[in-house]
């Protein structure tokens, strides 16, 4: 028997539970603090209890999701101590990601890019659709470093900080700014400038941190 194109192993019932359940926290259908009950997440996913069980592990270890006994799981509050720890990683893995990137950069991933940004400005209120766009276009950035163990360290760490970034995304004024920084790093990559791209992301995530101040004093 011959097959066509590369096999391509479908995801097991877990993989696709986790791969839910975070698209779930990542667009707010899962609001932080969120109760997660094993039996009402199988029947609204279409599976057993064994692959929740499994998937809520896995968000527990990211920080996604917590356990209390007596009380199950539960989505992640948000924490303002939380978000500098995230933003300080993100500051110094990023860092080593574009410098290695700009020595790789190729116009396929400035066209990439180019899209990511443009379907960030289409988004509107879509928070849902911007924050994919979002992340797109910086991993853009990100994967021409060629350094796969770190990609998923950036995987995890943004997955952390989704539920922030929709609170930023969330708001007009928020979403003006952000699109006029993200097209100066846009331009930043253009110029493979790895010097002048570090600079402007670790601004863009200083101001990220600046507006969720007061935000998640309130939220608290």
């Amino acid at each position: 028997m011959t097959i066509a194109g590369p096999y391509q192993r479908p995801p097991t019932a877990q993989q696709a539970v986790l791969a839910e359940l975070r698209r779930m926290i990542r667009h707010g259908e899962l609001p932080p603090g969120t109760q997660l009950t094993q039996e009402a997440l199988a029947g609204r996913l279409g599976v057993s209890r064994v692959p929740v069980r499994e998937a809520l592990k896995i968000l527990q270890g990211e920080g996604q999701v917590v356990h209390t006994p007596h009380s199950g799981y539960a989505v992640a509050k948000l924490d303002f101590d939380d978000l500098l720890e995230i933003k300080r990683l993100r500051d110094i893995l990023e860092a080593e990601a574009v410098r290695r990137s700009m020595r790789r950069f190729t116009d396929g991933d400035e066209t990439r890019m180019a899209d990511a940004l443009r379907r960030m400005a289409d988004a509107g209120d879509d928070v849902g659709a911007l924050n994919v766009a979002h992340r797109e276009f910086h991993f853009c950035v990100f994967r021409p470093a060629g350094m796969p163990r770190l990609l998923r360290m950036l995987d995890q760490l943004w997955d952390s900080s989704e539920a922030y970034q929709s609170l930023r995304h969330a708001d007009s004024h928020g979403r003006e700014g952000s699109f006029e920084e993200h097209s100066q790093i846009f331009e930043a990559a253009r110029a493979r400038d790895a010097s002048a791209l570090v600079k402007l992301l670790n601004k863009h995530r200083q101001h990220t941190i600046e507006e969720l101040r007061p935000v998640l004093r309130d939220h608290r």
